[in-house]
């Protein structure tokens, strides 16, 4: 095995255990198209191939694609960042949904789910292995400290819950953090792309200034213009005191004096 290259926050997974645990989660079957990110010299491949499911694996290190596709030839390999990989194209190359699995990079953890967020309707779910921190925000409920952006939007779009914690022994190089496996359902009832963009927005500049209340961050963000006096939400707020249907209650206002302003 080659050395994991540090600016690809390459850290392998080699316990079985662990593995095993992970393909349970996952629960592959045959009739499904399943991408993993980064799948490395294969540790967790090996067993989805062993399930005769659709595999595309994406992987940014060249180093490793020979083996890939010696060791899984039914495979697609897309040697590129995932960042980068249309997923519309493989949603129709298959025509069903997608399911996303890996253990990614924990630097690039946010745009990785914030791209999943973008193709939210092609996306049934997604089982990854994060920092045990980040996967603490995701799972957040209001008034904690863990709760912010990550939490409210990604609830928006996805029922989350944590399956197990990981500990560092378990990867090589052993990372300096626990890490844990959090599985991802999309919601299939997802309201459409115009309040979709306007309530993360919402939310962005809400908490744009965790200190002050929601009058004051509103106030000094793109939604200046939105008198939201008569919003039915509290403006004396802070960000971390509302929940999702708070959020989405001041999108569908701001939406709603905009058309008003346009007509």
């Amino acid at each position: 095995m080659r050395k994991p290259l540090k600016r690809f926050g390459q850290n392998y997974l080699h316990d079985s255990n662990i593995l095993r645990k992970i393909v349970e989660e996952i629960n592959p079957q045959q009739d499904e198209h399943i991408i993993e990110i980064g799948p490395g010299y294969g540790a967790l491949t090996k067993l989805l191939y062993e399930r005769r499911t659709a595999l595309t694996l994406v992987e940014i290190d060249t180093r490793v694609i020979p083996g890939l596709k010696t060791n899984f030839p039914q495979a697609q390999i897309i040697n590129n960042d995932f960042l980068e990989v249309d997923l519309t194209s493989l949603y129709f190359k298959y025509n069903k949904k997608l399911r996303i699995a890996g253990n990614i990079p924990y630097n690039l953890t946010s745009p990785i789910l914030f791209k999943m967020i973008e193709n939210a309707d092609i996306i049934k779910d997604s089982v990854l292995l994060v920092q045990y921190e980040v996967a603490k925000r995701m799972t957040a409920i209001k008034g904690t400290k863990d709760y912010g952006i990550l939490s409210v939007i990604l609830n928006y779009f996805a029922d989350i819950r944590i399956c197990f914690k990981v500990s560092p022994n378990v990867f090589y190089p052993k990372p300096k953090v626990y890490s844990a496996l959090v599985h991802l359902f999309f919601k299939d009832d997802l309201p459409d792309p115009k309040e979709r963009k306007t309530f993360i927005q919402i939310v962005k500049a809400s908490f744009g200034n965790r200190r002050k209340t929601l009058k004051n961050s509103l106030s000094n963000s793109i939604f200046a213009e939105v008198d939201f006096e008569s919003c039915g939400i509290d403006l004396t707020l802070r960000a971390e005191q509302l929940d999702i249907d708070d959020f989405r209650r001041l999108a569908l206002f701001a939406l709603a004096k905009n058309n008003q302003h346009k007509t």
